[in-house]
């Protein structure tokens, strides 16, 4: 009975020394105007916080490839920031395209609160500001940073937005949470758009709600790519996105407000949106986005 006891004993520590091994290490440095992120030492990203930025953004993205999934910038659409949160339109600021004098989103402080585990917790407060004009919003950013697997990194939004006046904003496509994508993985390149009812490409995905959409497309013998997930807590749930075949895709209501013409926010109204941004080996079906979105939409 003892020898079993004792068999049984070194077979969960041998179990659970081989997940803490498996467990993926993830890390965040603050370098100067940035803050690096690695899993297992390897870069996933950096999140660029400088007072030159139109707004604090993460670039790269690099899948499991170790390639990156997205872009930064391009001569036609230079306010395209690989992965972004911003607004057009607001109270007659611009808050997306360039020109820090036309709106910046500017960053007061970048914490990290967790480091070294099984993820990276970043709290980042922000001011939306531009010259001769009152900052109509302030917003608070919980950014956790994660590696469930080897083919699959996960980065979770939780974005406090407190109105400091009231808000209007005009209709615009210029709006939340926006994935560049690199130009390989485009759709115009090959790639693959697909909604959570399996619609493709810009034609049928384009102002159609849904709860999820992902990007993805084949390189270097592999298939990978970058899916946006909406939480059910957000206000208009699902949004519908303003997607583009050359590599572009937002969940954003904005485009298509209510009443037709704008989206008005009260003083003192705090607006709390939840995103989980996967970046994953494989297709939609391999990387089982699905089902990602079912736990994710409990959580």
């Amino acid at each position: 009975m003892k020898i079993q006891f004792a068999g049984l004993f070194f077979l969960v520590i041998c179990l659970n020394t081989g997940l803490m091994q498996a467990q993926s290490k993830v890390t965040a440095e603050k370098l100067g105007d940035k803050i690096e992120i690695r899993v297992n030492g390897n870069l996933l990203t950096s999140y660029i916080l400088s007072e030159h930025e139109k707004y604090p953004f993460f670039f790269p993205l690099n899948g499991p490839s170790k390639a990156g999934v997205t872009s930064m910038r391009n001569a036609n659409y230079p306010h395209h920031s690989s992965l972004f949160f911003g607004c057009d339109k607001v109270n007659g600021g611009n808050y997306w395209q360039e020109g820090l004098e036309r709106g910046q989103i500017l960053v007061l402080r970048a914490d990290i609160l967790e480091t070294g585990g099984d993820k990276v917790i970043i709290e980042n407060e922000n001011i939306w500001k531009r010259p001769r004009a009152e900052s109509p919003i302030r917003d608070v950013r919980t950014i956790t940073i994660s590696a469930p697997s080897k083919v699959l990194y996960q980065i979770d939004f939780v974005i406090r937005l407190e109105m400091l006046m009231d808000v209007t904003i005009t209709k615009t496509n210029h709006s939340l949470l926006s994935v560049r994508m690199d130009p390989d993985l485009a759709v115009i390149n090959g790639g693959t758009m697909v909604n959570a009812e399996g619609e493709l490409g810009e034609k049928d995905t384009f102002g159609k709600r849904s709860a999820w959409m992902d990007y993805h497309g084949s390189r270097m013998g592999g298939t990978e790519g970058v899916a946006i997930l909406q939480h059910p807590s957000n206000e208009w749930y699902p949004a519908p996105w303003f997607t583009r075949d050359y590599g572009f895709f937002s969940p954003t209501p904005m485009y298509w407000p209510e009443n037709g013409e704008n989206t008005q926010l009260q003083k003192g109204q705090i607006l709390t949106l939840r995103y989980r941004v996967l970046i994953h080996s494989g297709d939609q079906k391999e990387a089982d986005i699905k089902a990602q979105h079912d736990t994710y939409q409990n959580e």
